[in-house]
């Protein structure tokens, strides 16, 4: 198996200093619930580099031995291979990555009728697609903007309703299908219906560093990896650790971080003043704020978890045609949320990690001040990652 390049090593993934990329990727795999990320930005911005490492960072999942379709074996009722009784075998293994190509046809995604099985033996059993095969795990799809828009709304729809349903070709399968969705495109190739903008629930936008000195470090450590890719990987074999160890208390934390009425009451007046439409914004910011909370170990929701979580969830919602720029003016936002802190909404149990404020305006995040990244650091930030080879 090839040596992936390792998350903590891409310019800008260090988990003391996230930009926006790596923190919505980070915070959508805490609460899958928010509904997945789009990451727009020119080519050579790392972006497939980063989604690709994600999955390695990721805590190990429980399966049941042999079943198909990765089903908890806390909750596998909707498994076409169950029932499983209570002394199932149960096995552990890595998160999967499934990629998504450009020009997949429904059949593949959704899964059709095993035809070696119907031709040789006449038994009709159903094939599982990529949606089976990405249950509890990273469904990425690179140029989602290529993608067809009937695919699109499929994949969206699935991770939505948390499972997949197929009724063709004599087969009539309902399987769970919860994962986290990722998308990556290049606006320059065309871009994605406001509808379809609408249904993720993070959006950022990345651009190439400006600064000499951080372009440097980019093509070092793409340099070194390429050399000794092993080597290369043993030297953030810690970080990496430390990061799914992190990732992993922070998805335990975030079903007890509570949404009080006064941090929901100040999410929908947010939501109200930037008039985005409909309440999915509403419901994502919430859920985003929570999963930043619990990231930094706590259960209580403050000021900072839900600007951090306006500037990911709401630029991309603003558009109303397929020509307007994206963006949030962080200092609206900043006024809107005021200074003081919404009241707590229940004991502080966790401790803060001591992390630095990486959803701020200097969190050093690599979006150089394009459209809708939600950062107002100067065009020579941090780099998002590497270059991709």
């Amino acid at each position: 198996m090839p040596q992936h390049y390792p998350f903590t090593a891409v310019v800008g993934a260090e988990p003391d200093q996230l930009d926006d990329m790596a923190l919505a990727l980070v915070l959508t795999t805490i609460s899958p619930a928010i509904g997945g990320v789009l990451v727009r930005g020119e080519k050579g911005t790392a972006k497939s580099t980063l989604v690709r490492a994600l999955a390695a960072v990721l805590p190990p999942i429980e399966v049941v031995s042999g079943d198909r379709f990765s089903s908890d074996p806390a909750d596998s009722a909707l498994s076409p291979d169950g029932p499983f009784g209570p002394d199932a075998p149960v096995e552990s293994r890595p998160v999967r990555l499934v990629e998504l190509p450009v020009g997949a046809t429904e059949d593949r995604v959704l899964g059709s009728l095993d035809l070696e099985q119907a031709l040789g033996s006449g038994v009709t059993r159903y094939e599982p697609g990529l949606l089976a095969r990405a249950h509890r795990g990273v469904l990425y799809v690179d140029e989602v903007n290529l993608l067809h828009d009937h695919l699109v709304d499929l994949l969206l729809d699935a991770a939505a309703m948390g499972r997949s349903t197929v009724e063709r070709d004599g087969v009539s399968v309902e399987h769970a299908a919860r994962f986290v969705l990722i998308g990556t495109m290049n606006p320059e190739e065309g871009e994605l219906r406001p509808q379809l903008l609408d249904r993720f629930g993070l959006a950022v936008e990345v651009a190439a560093p400006r600064d000499p000195a951080t372009r440097a470090e980019v093509v070092r450590r793409r340099l070194a990896f390429d050399a000794d890719p092993t080597g290369f990987a043993a030297r953030f074999a810690d970080a990496e650790a430390a990061l799914t160890a992190r990732i992993s208390v922070a998805q335990d934390l975030v079903t007890q971080v509570p949404l009080d009425d006064a941090t929901l009451v100040s999410i929908a007046e947010l939501c109200s003043a930037f008039g985005v439409d409909g309440l999915r914004a509403d419901i994502v910011t919430a859920r985003t704020a929570a999963a930043h909370a619990a990231w930094h170990g706590r259960t209580t929701i403050t000021r900072d978890d839900v600007r951090a979580a306006a500037r990911l969830a709401l630029p991309h919602r603003r558009r109303r045609n397929p020509f307007d720029e994206t963006g949030l003016d962080e200092s609206e936002l900043d006024d809107l949320l005021g200074s003081d802190e919404p009241p707590a909404g229940g004991p502080d149990d966790g401790p803060d990690d001591g992390g630095p404020d990486d959803e701020g305006p200097d969190d050093g995040g690599p979006d150089g001040g394009g459209p809708g990244g939600g950062s107002d650091t100067p065009a020579d930030a941090p780099a998002p990652g590497e270059a991709p080879a």
